[in-house]
């Protein structure tokens, strides 16, 4: 199979480059580099550095002629969707469109790559995919409205797709100098020996998902266009100072963090049940959370070594 995908330079991205490539397909990357990283690109991939509101990326699909496209390049940060809604949804929105339309008539099977930021506050938990859809942060806003346009294009030019909601991804390469991520900030922080910051007051639940999980959901949809969305997390919540107190423990750190204000658009509860993505997908999450925040931790001291030598 050949396998376009979006924002392959990037954490999640370049982690499915590496799968599908093992894999024995053929793989090419757009990215435009303003997140990703060129130490990430797979060598064995085809590089088109472009940004995918950019009418170039029209010709490399043209060109290339995928079989599949697996959408990871967004604007993926919260507090950048809450402070300029207009940027978050020309990336988010007008990029995928731009994707869309070039895509169109060369059927291709879709992937994207979506939130569970599209559900909002729910009151029932853990959330399915039957729950209403409603965002609280412009960010979960356009995710919706991706998924939406998925579905217009399915029903008007026939294209086949599947919506992968993903819980909060976390594993190597996640960039921790963002403010997305957070178990990647509290790593490279602790081990910096600097202190890390917690937003409100650190009960908030989220369902952790390690990224080769993540990887491995793709793999599955790349299979099938099931024309339907499926939550990609392990089904339990974790709170934001159980988080701490485990990655403190792992960096060896022993400091404390510092409590600022909780910030806009981010949710206080969220986990997500994932029956249906294993009684269709046939996926399962394999990591323990203990396993991957292991894994985790030790990359980044990976990289503390190889600076300091």
């Amino acid at each position: 199979m050949k396998v376009l995908v979006t924002g392959g330079a990037g954490f999640i991205g370049s982690n499915i480059v590496d799968a599908l490539l093992n894999a024995g397909h053929a793989v090419a990357i757009v990215d435009d580099l303003s997140t990703g990283l060129l130490d990430n690109i797979n060598p064995s991939a085809e590089f088109f550095q472009l940004d995918i509101r950019d009418k170039g990326v029209g010709k490399v699909l043209t060109d290339w002629r995928p079989d599949a496209v697996c959408h990871h390049a967004a604007q993926i940060d919260v507090r950048v969707s809450t402070e300029d809604p207009v940027f978050d949804a020309d990336v988010n929105i007008l990029g995928f469109l731009n994707l869309l339309e070039s895509s169109k008539s060369l059927g291709a099977r879709f992937v994207l790559a979506s939130t569970s930021a599209v559900y909002g506050e729910t009151e029932r938990l853990p959330v399915d995919e039957t729950a209403v859809v409603s965002p609280i942060s412009p960010y979960g806003i356009t995710k919706s409205v991706s998924e939406q346009y998925l579905r217009f294009y399915h029903e008007t030019y026939g294209l086949s797709y599947t919506i992968l909601r993903y819980g909060n991804v976390y594993g190597p390469r996640q960039n921790p100098y963002g403010d997305a991520g957070v178990i990647a900030i509290f790593s490279e922080t602790m081990l910096d020996g600097r202190t890390p910051n917690i937003y409100g007051d650190g009960k908030q639940l989220r369902d952790y998902v390690y990224v080769s999980d993540v990887v491995a959901a793709n793999l599955l949809a790349l299979n099938h266009g099931y024309n339907g969305a499926f939550n990609i997390a392990t089904g339990r919540g974790t709170s934001v100072l159980e988080l701490f107190e485990a990655v403190k423990k792992l960096a060896g750190f022993t400091g404390q963090a510092v409590f600022k204000d909780k910030r806009a658009g981010e949710l206080e509860k969220s986990y997500l049940d994932v029956s249906r993505a294993r009684d269709i997908l046939g996926w399962s999450p394999m990591n323990e959370l203990k396993t991957g925040l292991s894994l985790t931790v030790e990359y980044f001291k990976s990289k503390h070594k190889g600076e300091d030598s």
